[in-house]
């Protein structure tokens, strides 16, 4: 596993982006998606925000589905400080969009606190790392035992965004996995 802030090269089949929270880890998977021009399946997440405060997170799958990963109106048996994490929408959503198929890069934003309430994330994320296919994704800096298990393979690239390097990082990967898959 390459964990540095600048890996010398990518050479992994999983690409996973940690960082502080606003590091530009969903930003940059965004970029990647814009710039890739090959088929993809999988899920990214977006803060919403109003008047300016963040009150939930909403997961969008690549096929156009969306719903709350966590909401801090959300009734939940499941909480990460104020936000209720909807487990049914993490396993009708996040899950089916993560099922590796043939051809295809697994986007996967992100393995974090709240996913891994789900056992059926976690085994689909296992499922999805284990496949031919090349994953990206983002992962939280701390984590549980499964997150840091995740970090540890090593058949991951694992790269620090930071302000200084957020900007590069979506073209490397791009140029990285257009060639990995030609």
């Amino acid at each position: 596993m390459t964990s540095t802030k600048y890996p010398l090269k990518l050479s992994k089949k999983n690409i996973f982006l940690t960082g502080a929270p606003s590091s530009g880890k969903t930003t940059a998977i965004k970029k990647i998606l814009a710039d890739l021009d090959v088929p993809c399946t999988g899920f990214y997440t977006e803060q919403e925000l109003a008047n300016g405060k963040r009150v939930g997170f909403v997961m969008h799958t690549i096929d156009g589905r969306y719903g709350y990963l966590a909401h801090q109106d959300i009734d939940a048996q499941y909480h990460i400080r104020r936000y209720g994490v909807d487990i049914e929408n993490i396993e009708t959503l996040a899950v089916p969009s993560i099922q590796p198929k043939e051809g295809q890069v697994i986007i996967l934003d992100e393995i974090g606190k709240m996913e891994c309430f789900s056992s059926r994330f976690t085994e689909a994320a296992k499922r999805a790392l284990d496949s031919e296919n090349v994953v990206i994704g983002t992962i939280t800096l701390g984590g549980t035992d499964f997150i840091q298990s995740v970090k540890e393979r090593d058949d991951i690239d694992l790269i620090e965004l930071t302000e200084e390097n957020r900007d590069e990082w979506p073209a490397i990967i791009v140029h990285y996995v257009k060639n990995r898959l030609q």
